[in-house]
C-alpha cells in the first residue's frame, strides 16, 4: 500500500468515517475517542513529513556506485580547496557521499560519531 493512500485511510478514521463505506462511525465507535483520535492524527502528521522527505529531489547520481572518473574528479576538486557541498552540487552527489568517499580515501579524518571502514590509499 502507497504512504498516501494510508494516510488518507488515516485521515478518514479520524474524522469518524468508515474508510471503506463512507458512513460516520457510531457514537460508541473507538474511532470517535478522544485519544485514539490523537493517535490518528499524530500518525498522519508523522507520515506527512515523511511523505514530503520522500518527495525531495536526489542529486542525479545519488546511490550510483562511483567509478575511477569520479575519483579522480574528486581528488582534484578536494587539492583545488572546494568545499564538500561545492563537489557534491558538481558531482551529483550528496554532501555525505562526497564526504564519505572522502573520508574512505583518507583525504578527510572522520567526524566524531561517522561509521567508516577503514581508509583505503589516496589516488
Amino acid at each position: 500500500m502507497e504512504l498516501q493512500t494510508a494516510r488518507q485511510i488515516i485521515d478518514t478514521l479520524s474524522q469518524g468515517v468508515d474508510p471503506v463505506t463512507g458512513e460516520t462511525m457510531p457514537a460508541d465507535s473507538p474511532y470517535n475517542e478522544p485519544a485514539v483520535i490523537r493517535a490518528l492524527f499524530t500518525v498522519s502528521h508523522a507520515l506527512e513529513g515523511k511523505l514530503a522527505r520522500m518527495q525531495r529531489a536526489q542529486p542525479r547520481n545519488a546511490g550510483k556506485p562511483w567509478v575511477t572518473d569520479e575519483d579522480a574528479q574528486l581528488v582534484a576538486a578536494h587539492r583545488e580547496g572546494k568545499d564538500v557541498k561545492q563537489m557534491a552540487e558538481q558531482m551529483g552527489r550528496t554532501p555525505f557521499a562526497v564526504e564519505s568517499r572522502l573520508v574512505k580515501m583518507g583525504l578527510l579524518p572522520p567526524r566524531p560519531g561517522m561509521r567508516m571502514m577503514a581508509p583505503t590509499a589516496a589516488a
